[in-house]
């Protein structure tokens, strides 16, 4: 145990001091995931009819809650994985005795602690520019909300990463997410709360991982209706399935691999 921690760590600090060295671009990377702070503008403009169930301050917290669950997480492991299996560069890395996938959950969660002193900043403009929409969430929601966003970021990668072991097989594995992203964007949360949608549609989205990545978590945080423990533990059900299905692929590209110049 004493090792493994040893090891996290190390893996943490490294790639912490690397994303600390690229600081304005971490600032770009930080406002590329405002588009959620866009949108809140419009939802508040259209809440003025009355016809959806939210306020405007409801919206506004909604989408600051967003706000929050895109920054904790973004992924990009299908870019850098995909690279390393074209240029032959997943070569080195199949020769230490650690999974090439820890180096780049390193990579991220280190990212995330590089950005935090951008986004806290962009917190404080906006309750600057909102002071109607400040609120304390309970202590209870918090929690949730932490533990709900820490599970969507792992939810997120595990999917990415799978789908980045198509790299084994095509050039361009970016593709897939380029096509999931699409579907991540509209049924996430991200562009609106579920609440808006058709009944019947809503109830199909929450079969899928979508809701789950951001919606589920930002409802928690803003105190709206959630239910709790089919939230949690569908969450924790499509990290199994993307677990499982990240193994078989992994062990069959492997055996691909050599062919492709390794």
């Amino acid at each position: 145990m004493k090792q493994m921690i040893k090891k996290a760590l190390t893996l943490l600090s490294v790639y912490y001091a690397y994303m600390v060295e690229y600081r304005s671009e971490l600032i770009l990377w930080v406002l590329s995931g405002s588009l959620p702070i866009i949108l809140m503008g419009v939802w508040i403009q259209a809440a003025q009819g009355g016809q959806f169930g939210f306020a405007p301050m409801d919206f506004a917290r909604y989408f600051f809650a967003v706000f929050l669950v895109r920054q904790m997480t973004v992924v990009w492991v299908i870019y850098e994985f995909e690279k390393e299996v074209v240029e032959g560069k997943l070569s080195p890395r199949l020769l230490q005795p650690l999974d090439p996938g820890w180096h780049h959950l390193a990579n991220h969660v280190g990212e995330r602690f590089a950005r935090m002193p951008f986004v806290i900043m962009l917190i404080i403009l906006f309750f600057v520019l909102y002071p109607q929409a400040l609120w304390l969430p309970s202590l209870t929601n918090l929690i949730l909300f932490s533990l709900a966003a820490i599970l969507a970021f792992i939810l997120r990668f595990a999917i990415q990463y799978t789908f980045a072991m198509f790299a084994f097989w095509t050039e361009r594995a970016i593709a897939i997410e380029n096509f999931w992203f699409l579907f991540y964007l509209f049924l996430s949360g991200m562009i609106a709360p579920l609440d808006v949608f058709p009944e019947n549609v809503r109830n199909i989205v929450l079969f899928t991982p979508f809701p789950y990545m951001i919606d589920f978590p930002a409802r928690i945080l803003v105190g709206l209706p959630v239910d709790l423990t089919r939230g949690f533990l569908s969450i924790v059900g499509w990290i199994v399935v993307c677990y499982a299905l990240n193994r078989f692929l992994w062990r069959a590209g492997l055996k691909r691999y050599s062919g492709m110049g390794a």
